[in-house]
C-alpha cells in the first residue's frame, strides 16, 4: 500500500513538473506568437452566451509598430509610470497595498501593466489574494521571458477598452471609427482613461470623471517627457543578465516578502506624477 502510493505521488510530481515546464515554454512561445484569445474575452464569450444584451468580444491584433506612440505613452501614464523600470511588480506600491489590506483599510494601487497582462491572458478578475499571489509570480516569470516592448504590445491589444472592445484595435474600430494610425493624444488619453472600469465607462459618451482623468493623463504624458520616454523600453529590452531588470528580479520575492510580514505602512509617495493614476484592478 505504502509502495502504491509512493508510486503515485511520484508519478503526480512528475504530471506537475510537466505542466510547469510545458506552461513556461508556452509563455516563452507567446514572446513571438500573438495570443488569439484571453482568459478574460473567453469569460466575456461564455456570459453573452446568457445575456441577449451583450455582444461577443470585438478584437484585432494590431502590431505595436502601428500604434502611435501617443497611445502607447497614454496607457502607461495611465497605469503603470515606473513600466520601464520595475520587474514585473512594484515593490512600494505592493507593500503599501498589502499593509493597507491587512489594516483593513481600501487596497489601491500596486497593478502594474504586466500584472495586468498575466491577469487578462490567464487568470480571473475579483478580489482575491490566491489569484494575486500567482499574477504577482507570473508577473516576475513575464518580465524574464519578454521584452518590455512586447508586454506594451500584448496589453495594448487585449485591454478591455469598452463594453465587448478587447484591445486597441478593436476601440478604435467600433468606438472612435477610424483606423489605430489615426489616434490622436487627446483621443489616446480619453482610451486611457476607461481603463479602471471600461465595462461601466463609454468612450462615445465621456462623463465629467473621464474628461478630468483625460486631462490628468495628458499632463502626466507631458511630465514623462512625452514620447521620448517610450525609447527607455528599447533600452530596457536588453535580456542579458546585467539588465537592472533582471538585478531588481533577484531581490523582488525577498522584498516583497519583507514587506508583507511589516505591519506597518511604507512611506507612500504622494506625487501626483507617480500616484494619482493608481489604481487596484481587481
Amino acid at each position: 500500500m505504502v509502495k502504491k502510493l509512493k508510486r503515485w505521488l511520484r508519478w503526480l510530481l512528475w504530471a506537475v513538473l510537466l505542466l510547469l515546464v510545458t506552461f513556461v515554454l508556452l509563455l516563452w512561445s507567446m514572446r513571438w506568437v500573438n495570443p488569439p484569445t484571453t482568459s478574460f474575452m473567453l469569460q466575456h464569450n461564455l456570459r453573452a452566451l446568457f445575456d441577449a444584451d451583450l455582444d461577443f468580444a470585438r478584437h484585432h491584433w494590431v502590431p505595436l509598430s502601428e500604434i502611435p506612440a501617443a497611445m502607447q505613452l497614454a496607457v502607461i501614464a495611465s497605469e503603470d509610470q515606473k513600466f520601464p523600470d520595475h520587474p514585473g511588480i512594484d515593490m512600494q506600491a505592493t507593500q503599501a497595498a498589502i499593509a493597507a489590506y491587512r489594516s483593513g483599510q481600501q487596497a489601491g494601487g500596486g497593478s502594474t501593466i504586466t500584472q495586468q497582462v498575466v491577469k487578462n491572458l490567464f487568470l480571473w478578475g475579483g478580489r482575491s489574494t490566491f489569484r494575486k499571489v500567482i499574477e504577482w509570480c507570473l508577473a516576475l516569470l513575464l518580465e524574464l521571458l519578454w521584452t518590455k516592448e512586447r508586454i506594451l504590445e500584448v496589453y495594448l491589444n487585449i485591454a478591455q477598452f469598452g463594453r465587448q472592445e478587447y484591445g486597441v484595435g478593436a476601440a478604435s474600430e467600433y468606438l472612435l471609427k477610424k483606423p489605430v494610425s489615426r489616434i490622436t493624444r487627446e483621443e489616446a488619453a480619453l482610451l486611457a482613461s476607461v481603463l479602471p472600469a471600461p465595462a461601466r465607462m463609454d468612450v462615445t459618451r465621456p462623463s465629467q470623471y473621464m474628461r478630468s482623468r483625460q486631462a490628468f493623463i495628458l499632463r502626466q504624458m507631458n511630465n514623462l517627457g512625452g514620447e521620448a520616454y517610450l525609447r527607455r523600453l528599447s533600452a530596457a529590452a536588453g535580456g542579458s543578465l546585467s539588465d537592472p531588470r533582471h538585478a531588481a528580479f533577484s531581490t523582488a520575492v525577498t522584498g516583497f516578502w519583507a514587506g508583507y510580514e511589516s505591519s506597518a505602512l511604507p512611506e507612500w509617495d504622494q506625487t501626483p506624477l507617480l500616484c494619482q493614476g493608481w489604481y487596484w484592478q481587481s
